[in-house]
């Protein structure tokens, strides 16, 4: 079986992510990757996840069995054009980005279709960049694929099997079914909870009273606010489309609501807030999905002096890394006076019990 081959164009959290879990899936793989930032490779180098760091896009990536474009969606282009010059008729390009439709496009127009997966691997972290990268984050994310008409169904389900075998979920979607999905559950989501937090900003008194209390249930559903604003840019230009019209279909909806509210229909009402509670309470929790999920717990405390730093102690004891900690000074809709957020599911699972079986009262939400 001929030796495996994988070439990156970028090596950022994600593609340093794949890399990684290439290289602790299929231990005797060749990578060789290419970036504008010379000390990412030269980290990636000494750690042994890449094999070769070319100073360009050339004939060191002829050889390759896959080919990820990890790089901006604004360099996709010149990229393409790159590497059309040296790609060989036995590798399988594939990318990386959240809109699909528009690299399809792009391959398209680049005449390389017969070979072309699109890919979109849902996760992602508030660190960026190849030093924070991660075999482990790939693990039950899904990973869509959305291969061109003409890619062959054996080089599809070749690639559906490695992506597998790197922990994630693979899902194959048609390109514009893709886009108008993860316009509905990602790019409108964080359309509203920017405008929500503009609504706010906007509406507070001079004092700040709607600053100083907006915690709790208000923090949580604008968590993803605090999103990069330079991509979410290049998600509504290269998407706008699909988030404009659910955009529309939300209008409506909130619009229909608030004839609910005047009209003070209790019966409505009701249903309105209970068909989303049960609707909310179906969605599975075994894999990761577009939106991170913050890894939590509230923990009931007393007002003594010492009882956080006695929490904060048992926690650095067992070297689990904290993300942040704060007193929640409105709890409306959360229990548990100190709120602990982690960077990974295990080490949240992990302080969870610690503090518990030292005495603790902890509580968690989904």
């Amino acid at each position: 079986m001929a030796k495996l081959t994988c070439g990156f164009i970028g090596l950022g959290l994600i593609g340093g992510s794949i890399a990684k879990a290439l290289r602790a899936s299929v231990p005797d793989v060749e990578i060789i990757a290419y970036d504008v930032n010379r000390d990412s490779l030269a980290l990636a180098l000494r750690e042994g996840v890449v094999d070769r760091a070319p100073d360009g896009i050339g004939e060191s990536f002829s050889g390759c069995s896959y080919l990820f474009l990890c790089a901006p969606v604004q360099k996709n282009d010149e990229n393409l054009r790159a590497v059309k010059e040296i790609l060989s008729g036995d590798c399988l390009l594939t990318d990386v980005g959240s809109v699909k439709s528009a690299i399809h496009e792009a391959v398209a127009a680049a005449g390389l279709e017969d070979r072309f997966i699109g890919g979109h691997p849902m996760a992602g972290s508030e660190r960026i960049g190849y030093a924070n990268s991660k075999a482990s984050l790939l693990e039950n994310a899904y990973y869509i694929l959305t291969p061109a008409s003409s890619v062959p169904a054996g080089r599809v389900e070749a690639f559906r099997r490695l992506v597998e075998g790197m922990g994630a979920i693979p899902l194959v979607l048609e390109p514009r079914l893709h886009d108008y999905v993860t316009g509905a559950i990602s790019h409108l989501p964080h359309v509203v909870a920017a405008s929500l937090v503009n609504l706010i900003r906007e509406s507070d008194s001079e004092e700040g009273i709607m600053r100083m209390v907006a915690a709790g249930g208000f923090k949580d559903i604008t968590r993803i606010a605090s999103s990069s604003p330079v991509m979410w840019q290049q998600i509504c230009l290269t998407n706008g489309k699909n988030i404009s019209d659910l955009l529309s279909r939300y209008i409506r909806a909130l619009k229909a609501f608030q004839e609910t509210l005047d009209r003070q229909d209790g019966e409505a009402l009701y249903r309105f807030f209970e068909d989303a509670r049960a609707y909310r309470e179906s969605f599975a929790d075994s894999s990761s999905g577009p939106i991170k999920r913050s890894y939590s717990i509230h923990v009931d405390i007393a007002d003594r002096a010492g009882s956080l730093a006695h929490i904060v102690a048992l926690l650095a004891e067992r070297d689990l890394s904290i993300k942040n900690i704060a007193i929640s000074h409105n709890r409306e809709s959360e229990d548990g006076v100190l709120r602990v957020e982690f960077y990974q599911e295990l080490s949240m699972a992990e302080g969870r019990k610690l503090l518990e079986d030292a005495g603790y009262i902890v509580h968690s939400r989904l």
